[in-house]
C-alpha cells in the first residue's frame, strides 16, 4: 500500500508500543516516523522474555505483516503452566496453574520482538532524537520538538518515550508517577551448561517466585526456550532483517527495597551484580548459580512505579502510550501486553477517523476514554500483587516461609 500523506504521525519512542503502532499505520498507508532518543537500536538491556496473553497476540496479529507476526510465533515458545511460589530454598508454598489454550499465550524474548517490530521500518526510525516538546505550528499544525534544536512537524504526536517521558509533563501534567519502595535487578543466564539445563525436570515448565526470609526480599526466575532459531527464522522468514542471537536462558530478578540499592551504583552493572550476587546469598544454591553465571552486560535495575490516572490532556491532537502514562510494577506480566493493546487500539481509532473523515481530535479522545480504564485495572492489580508479595505484614510472610512450605515435599535438592 503506498503512504499518504493527508495524516502524518510522529511518535516518540522506539520501544514495543511505538514500533507497534508505527507497523499499524504503515499498513493503512498513514505517514509515519518514529524519533529515539538512544543512538542506536540495540545499545541498552530493556528486558528479557515477556509472555503475550491474547491482548498482546491480537494487538501484534491486527498491527503486523502477516509473515512477521508468524515470525513471532515462530520463535516463541509456550510459557509453561504454572507460577509457583516458594520459600528461599524452593520448597513449594502454592502454585498457580494457567488453564488458558496454550495457543492462546506465548513467551518471546523482547530483544527478537522489537527486531521483529523495526523490520520495514528503517527509514522511519530516527535515532539520536531526544523528544523534549510539543508545540503548536508547522505545516501540518504540530511539531514535536527535540534537544538538539530540530523539529518534526505532524498532525498527531504521540509520546510512546517511557517511565521517563519528558513529553508527560506537558501531555499529561497531573500524571507523574508515583514511586514505590520496591525495585529489581534483573540478569540473564545461560539456560545449559555442559549440555545439561540449569533448571531441574521439576521446575521446566515452571516461573518460580522465592519469597526471601526477611520481608520485601524476592528472587524469580524462569526459562526462555526459543521455539525456532531466530537467525535460522529471520532468514527463512524476513531476510534482510536484523536477527538478534538467540540461544535459551533463564531470566532472573531479585526483588529488593529501593533503599538497599545505594544511588552511586545504579549505573554501575559490576556493582550492580556485585549486589544481587551479596543479597542472593541466603537463597537456595540454585538461585546463587544463577547469579553467578549471568551475563554482566545483561544486568538491568528496574526502580518499580506505579502510573497515576491522568484527568487532564493538554493538547487534543497529541496523547501517549505505554509506560509513558501507565507504569506498572512487574506483577502479572501487564505491562508489555497493555502497551501493545494501546498500539493497536490508537492505530485502529486513528485509521477510522481518516477513512470517515471524522476530526483526529475525537479519534484521540476515543482512545484516550478507552485505554485509561483496562490500563489502570493492570497498574492497580500489578500494585496490588506487588504489596502482597513484598510487603511488611509479618502473619502473611509468615505462613508463606514458614507454614505453607512445610506442607509440601522438598521440589529441588540441594545438593
Amino acid at each position: 500500500m503506498g503512504v499518504s500523506t493527508d495524516i502524518s504521525v510522529v511518535i516518540a519512542g522506539a520501544g514495543l508500543s511505538g514500533l507497534c503502532l508505527a507497523q499499524y499505520l504503515m499498513r493503512a498507508g498513514i505517514d509515519v516516523h518514529v524519533y529515539e532518543r538512544d543512538p542506536g537500536p540495540f545499545v541498552r538491556r530493556q528486558g528479557y522474555r515477556i509472555i503475550l496473553d491474547r491482548y498482546g497476540l491480537e494487538a501484534l496479529r491486527e498491527s503486523l505483516p502477516r509473515v512477521l507476526y508468524d515470525l513471532a510465533l515462530t520463535t516463541g515458545n509456550e510459557p509453561g503452566g504454572q507460577l509457583r511460589f516458594t520459600d528461599s530454598r524452593l520448597r513449594d508454598a502454592f502454585s498457580i496453574t494457567f488453564k488458558d489454550d496454550p495457543y492462546a499465550t506465548r513467551q518471546v524474548d523482547r530483544l527478537t520482538l522489537r527486531s521483529i517490530l523495526q523490520s520495514g521500518l528503517h527509514q522511519r526510525i530516527h535515532y539520536g532524537k531526544d523528544a523534549v516538546a510539543v508545540e503548536n505550528g508547522g505545516p501540518a499544525g504540530l511539531r514535536l520538538r527535540f534537544a538538539d534544536g530540530g523539529a518534526a512537524s505532524a498532525t498527531v504526536v504521540v509520546g510512546a518515550d517511557g517511565v521517563g517521558s519528558a513529553l508527560r509533563a506537558q501531555l499529561m501534567p497531573d500524571a507523574d508517577p508515583e514511586n514505590t519502595p520496591m525495585a529489581g535487578i534483573y540478569g540473564r543466564s545461560p539456560l545449559h551448561r555442559n549440555g545439561q539445563s540449569v533448571i531441574p525436570d521439576a521446575l521446566r515448565t515452571s516461573g518460580v517466585l522465592a519469597i526471601g526470609d526477611r520481608p520485601g526480599r524476592a528472587f524469580f526466575f524462569t526459562s526462555m526456550r526459543f521455539g525456532e532459531n531466530p537467525q535460522e527464522a529471520f532468514a527463512r522468514l524476513a531476510p534482510g532483517s536484523y536477527a538478534p542471537t538467540g540461544y535459551d536462558y533463564v531470566m532472573w530478578g531479585l526483588l529488593l527495597r529501593q533503599e538497599e540499592v545505594p544511588v552511586g551504583i545504579r549505573g554501575d552493572l559490576l556493582a550492580l551484580w556485585r549486589q544481587a550476587s551479596l543479597m542472593s546469598g541466603d537463597f537456595h544454591p540454585l538461585v546463587r548459580r544463577l547469579v553467578g553465571t549471568a551475563e554482566l552486560d545483561a544486568t538491568v535495575l528496574n526502580l518499580f512505579a506505579t502510573g497515576r490516572r491522568p484527568h487532564r490532556w493538554a493538547v487534543p491532537r497529541a496523547t501517549m502510550m505505554g509506560d509513558a502514562v501507565h507504569v506498572m510494577p512487574p506483577f502479572g506480566a501487564h505491562g508489555g501486553n497493555t502497551a501493545l493493546r494501546d498500539a493497536a487500539l490508537l492505530g485502529r481509532k486513528l485509521v477510522e477517523a481518516r477513512m470517515s473523515g471524522a476530526p483526529m481530535e475525537e479519534a484521540i479522545a476515543r482512545y484516550q476514554n478507552e485505554m485509561v480504564p483496562y490500563a489502570f485495572r493492570a497498574v492497580d492489580t500489578a500494585a496490588r500483587l506487588m504489596r502482597r508479595l513484598t510487603g511488611d505484614a509479618a502473619a502473611p510472610h509468615w505462613v508463606l516461609t514458614r507454614v505453607l512450605p512445610r506442607l509440601h515435599r522438598v521440589t529441588v535438592p540441594e545438593a
